[in-house]
C-alpha cells in the first residue's frame, strides 16, 4: 500500500465547509511534490456536498459515517480518524486550525505518537521534508518547524491557503460505516446567529472595540458588514464587557482570522488583538487616537472619530455598489 497524505475535512449540519477544500489543496500539493498519494476523510452522517471535492484534484475521498456522529464527538471522531490513518498508512495530516481541528488534531496525534505543528501559516518542501511555519510569541515572529516523528500533523490556518482548483478531475467516494462509536462525549447541538458569518472563515471582516462606546452603537459595524458582506467581529474588552458574543471575538483568546480585508474600527490594537488578526491581508484601521497601536499593523489608516466615519463609509459603498 502507497504512503498517503491525508486530508481531514469538517462538516457542519451536513456540508463541508470551506476550510475542507484548503485542507484538501494542501494535501494534494504536498503530495505532488513528495511523490504520495493524496486523499481525504470526513467523519459524519448524511453530507451532500462531497462531490465538490473533485474541483480540488483529490481522487478518493472516505466518508466515515454512523448516524450518531452526524455532530463532532471527541472520542468517536479520534478513535475514527486514527484508526482509518493507521490502516491507511498516512504519513501526514492536514487538519484546518478551526475550534474544531484545534481539539481534535492534538488527540489523533497521541493516538498515532506523531508530531504535530499548529497553526501552521505556509508549509513547503525542502530536501524532501515538509518545513511549517508558525506564529510564536503572540504573533509577533514566525518561526520554521520541522518534525523527525515517523507521522507528522498540521493544522492550517483558515484563509491562509487559498483551495487551488485543477481543470479536470473526479474523486472517488466511499462510504465506511462505523460501527460502535466511542460516545463517550458529544457536541449534542450548535446554537448560531441565523445568517451571520463565522468570523474565522470569512473573507472581509469589521471589528469593533471599545471606541464604539457601547452595543447600542454596533449598529453601525453590522450595516457596514451587510453592506461589504462581511463578518461582524469584536476585540476581547468588548466580548467580557457582555456587548458582543464571544463567537465574534478576534484574538489570542478568541479566534485567529486571516481575511482579505480586516476594518477595525475604535480598537486601539492590544498585542492580544494583533495577534488574532495580523496576518490578515489588508487591514484598515479607524481611529480618533492617530498614536493608537493598530496604526502600526494598518495598511490604511484613518484618525477620526467612528461615529462620524462610518455611517459616511458605508453610504459611499452603498453608491459604488449600486
Amino acid at each position: 500500500m502507497a504512503e498517503k497524505i491525508l486530508a481531514v475535512l469538517e462538516q457542519r449540519e451536513g456540508n463541508l465547509k470551506k476550510v475542507s477544500f484548503e485542507a484538501a489543496s494542501v494535501a494534494l500539493n504536498l503530495a505532488n511534490q513528495l511523490g504520495l498519494q493524496a486523499e481525504a476523510v470526513v467523519v459524519g452522517k448524511e453530507i451532500s456536498n462531497l462531490n465538490e471535492l473533485s474541483k480540488f484534484g483529490i481522487s478518493k475521498l472516505t466518508h466515515l459515517k454512523n448516524e450518531s456522529l452526524e455532530n463532532y464527538s471527541p472520542s468517536a471522531y479520534t478513535e475514527a480518524i486514527a484508526s482509518f490513518a493507521k490502516d491507511n498508512e498516512a504519513k501526514i495530516l492536514i487538519f484546518p486550525n478551526t475550534a474544531m481541528g484545534v481539539d481534535l488534531a492534538p488527540r489523533v496525534a497521541v493516538k498515532l505518537n506523531s508530531g504535530i505543528v499548529m497553526d501552521c501559516m505556509k508549509l513547503e518542501v525542502k530536501d524532501n521534508e515538509v518545513i511549517a511555519t508558525r506564529p510564536v510569541y503572540a504573533g509577533k515572529a514566525l518561526i520554521d518547524v520541522k518534525l523527525k516523528s515517523d507521522i507528522k500533523i498540521f493544522t492550517i490556518r483558515p484563509n491562509v491557503f487559498k483551495p487551488q482548483a485543477v481543470d479536470s478531475s473526479t474523486v472517488q467516494i466511499e462510504v465506511k460505516q462505523i460501527d460502535n462509536p466511542n460516545l463517550k462525549t458529544k457536541v449534542t447541538a450548535f446554537k448560531k446567529s441565523e445568517g451571520k458569518l463565522d468570523v474565522a472563515e470569512a473573507d472581509i471582516i469589521v471589528s469593533g472595540g471599545r471606541g464604539m462606546k457601547g452595543p447600542e452603537n454596533f449598529h453601525l459595524i453590522e450595516e457596514l458588514a451587510e453592506v461589504l458582506g462581511a463578518a461582524v467581529g469584536a476585540s476581547r474588552a468588548v466580548v467580557d464587557a457582555g456587548w458582543r458574543p464571544h463567537r465574534e471575538q478576534v484574538g489570542q483568546t478568541g479566534k485567529t482570522v486571516s481575511p482579505s480585508l480586516y476594518i477595525a474600527c475604535g480598537i486601539s490594537g492590544a498585542i492580544q488583538h494583533l495577534a488574532g488578526m495580523s496576518s490578515s491581508k489588508y487591514i484598515v484601521a479607524i481611529n480618533k487616537d492617530k498614536d493608537a497601536p493598530i496604526f502600526n499593523v494598518a495598511d490604511y489608516g484613518i484618525a477620526g472619530d467612528v461615529f462620524e466615519i462610518l455611517p459616511a463609509l458605508t453610504e459611499e459603498i452603498k453608491k459604488l455598489k449600486s
